[in-house]
């Protein structure tokens, strides 16, 4: 029997240390209190091993799956009825023969012929 790297003779020398430092009557308890601090940590320890294996097992599923690409389906495009470009067509001609689009007649410098 090793545990923790000790053998029964040391886990003997312990068990005799304890009882002549703490005394027959508390030997029990603490020997009931370590009993479950172990059975705790080792409950810990199963927790942490099956959920480090559960994201293991999502980690190479993710890996080994092949990935697929698919391409999304194009928006519709909208097209204008006539109708609505005959309507716009002749604001756009009159904000173009105004300059308000800064191109146009109003927007072009001026020019002017001097002699040289």
């Amino acid at each position: 029997m090793n545990v923790f790297g000790v053998g029964l003779p040391e886990m003997a020398l312990i068990m005799v240390l304890a009882l002549l430092v703490f005394g027959p009557k508390k030997l029990p308890e603490i020997g009931r209190s370590m009993g479950k601090a172990i059975k705790g940590f080792q409950e810990a320890s199963r927790e942490f091993e099956e959920e480090f294996k559960k994201e293991a097992q999502q980690i190479e599923k993710s890996v080994a799956a092949p990935m697929k690409a698919t391409l999304e389906p194009e928006a519709p495009k909208v097209l204008t009825p006539p109708e609505a470009i005959a309507e716009v067509e002749p604001e756009m001609a009159s904000l173009e023969s105004s300059g308000a689009n800064g191109s146009g007649p109003a927007a072009e410098p001026a020019e002017t012929d001097s002699p040289a």
